[in-house]
């Protein structure tokens, strides 16, 4: 091989255009000949500054009767025998079983770094969503207290103006919350039928002044395109949390961000090279890529960049990233990053097309005061969520009486046949909301039930589907808010 001065080394030939070499593959079986110069039929010659070639020998490498590989041999000083075939055959099939061995073992190990992958994913996420849900049964006390004592005072109070402070600062904690959700997976709420071209389109002018004037935005869209089946609010996060993170990639010095658009079939080899752990089904895809000009990322950087709370900013950044991977997963989908360092980086995601075109659209309850009628029971088995809820239903003009779990409603309402409305807590110990409403629907089954959770709407109203769910309230509400699932539900 060091006296081969071939330029341009190939790798990779056309069977059909290959001479006498060739024949190995197209006879699958041993080739010899031991008089290279002599004139052959299937003789094609070699390219320049090749070797020169006096005997040669070549042999199909064969496993579950498939040509695998092709080793060749030249120059021997004697001829070549039948012996050097049976030598060389039985030296590559030696030589197969160490490379399937070794190909055996890094697929073991590619399949076994994917499902601790995708078995963090998991565990982060119930993480996640456990401390978002537990979090939120704190900020709804905080919150509807501080709503409650703006209803009580005078808008001119000294406290007006610090209790509106307290709702900002509690809120703001709420949308952590929220994102937190999202990274569980669990943060889809409202979903529509939607053209993601539109939604891109329509977020244009807010994109366009959130990222500094240097840098040149372009949309490359394709059209016509499927729709998917998304939350356009979260779809929103996702978009602008990618062009935000693209802007601070380029810097101060200026570039390019394009944002493309396109559909494609994906079948398995399409998805294990976008999203090898999360085992999507073949089908039609809509991509989305944001593509940058900036620094770039390293592999190491790369691995890390969707996992909570890493970050190569500031203390305290981090989250972002983890909660759009969260609201891809969410949405049945995949992302992916492809970057190197000083030549930007590109983020592939793919989601699954709708199959319908219809829009669908999301009830809003009819803004409508709720003068209150009847008796209210609140289950919820945190004693400070009880206490605020009732006192929220009672300045709505609701008799309220509350119940800390399961066990506890079922048998408050056996004694109180007056209560119309249960706003049932879905997390409860002993009774959760789900055995307690299918134990409701069979001694009381036109008892109006409101679901409460700090999970979001879409995570909790699956289990509920087709079972008449009056309605469902997240936490943490404002009293607004529960006037108007009230109203809904009255009407």
């Amino acid at each position: 091989m060091k006296e081969c001065t071939v330029l341009e080394k190939k790798t990779i030939y056309d069977l059909d255009s290959t001479g006498i070499w060739g024949e190995a593959v197209r006879q699958k079986k041993p080739i010899i000949v031991n008089n290279f110069e002599a004139g052959h039929p299937l003789k094609r010659g070699y390219p320049e500054g090749h070797v020169i070639l006096k005997r040669f020998l070549t042999v199909p490498v064969i496993s579950n009767n498939v040509i695998v590989a092709v080793v060749g041999v030249a120059n021997k000083e004697s001829d070549y025998s039948p012996a050097d075939v049976m030598q060389l055959t039985l030296f590559m099939d030696s030589v197969w079983k160490i490379i399937e061995r070794k190909r055996m073992e890094e697929d073991h190990l590619k399949i076994e770094k994917q499902l601790l992958y995708t078995q963090k994913l998991e565990s982060l996420g119930v993480l996640a969503g456990g401390i978002a849900h537990d979090f939120n049964n704190i900020l709804q006390a905080i919150i509807s207290h501080a709503d409650l004592a703006l209803m009580k005072i005078s808008p001119e109070s000294p406290a007006a103006n610090s209790l509106r402070k307290i709702e900002q600062a509690a809120s703001r904690a709420a949308n952590l919350s929220k994102q937190m959700l999202a990274y569980s997976g669990k943060g889809k709420f409202v979903v529509e039928c939607a053209d993601l071209n539109r939604v891109l389109e329509e977020m244009l002018p807010m994109l366009e002044v959130s990222i500094s004037n240097k840098i040149a935005l372009r949309l490359n869209l394709t059209r016509p395109l499927p729709s998917i089946e998304a939350d356009i609010t979260q779809m929103h996060q996702v978009v602008m949390h990618l062009i935000i993170n693209a802007s601070e990639a380029i810097g101060d010095d200026g570039g390019v961000i394009t944002v493309t658009t396109s559909a494609v079939h994906c079948d398995k080899d399409c998805l294990n090279s976008i999203a090898p752990s999360d085992r999507l089904p073949e089908g039609t895809y809509v991509v989305l890529e944001v593509v940058d000009t900036g620094c770039g990322m390293d592999h190491d950087i790369t691995e890390k960049i969707f996992d909570p709370f890493f970050t190569t900013k500031f203390t305290g950044r981090g989250l972002g990233l983890a909660a759009v991977h969260g609201i891809i997963r969410g949405h049945k989908g995949a992302i992916n990053v492809y970057s190197e360092p000083g030549k930007g980086s590109t983020f592939k995601i793919i989601l699954p097309a709708s199959e319908s075109q219809e829009t669908i659209l999301p009830v809003h309850a009819r803004e409508a005061e709720v003068h209150g009628c009847g008796t209210v029971l609140l289950v919820d088995d945190e004693e400070d969520v009880r206490n605020v809820g009732r006192e929220m239903l009672e300045a709505l003009g609701f008799e309220t009486v509350t119940a800390i779990d399961g066990f506890d409603a079922l048998e408050t309402l056996k004694r109180n046949q007056s209560i119309k409305i249960v706003i049932l807590d879905l997390t409860m110990p002993r009774m959760d909301g789900e055995q307690t409403f299918n134990e409701l629907r069979k001694s009381n089954p036109d008892m109006k039930v409101i679901m409460s959770s700090g999970y979001n709407e879409h995570e909790v109203t699956q289990k509920f589907i087709g079972k008449s769910l009056a309605g469902f309230i997240q936490k943490p509400y404002r009293i607004s808010v529960l006037r108007e699932i009230l109203t809904s539900i009255r009407s």
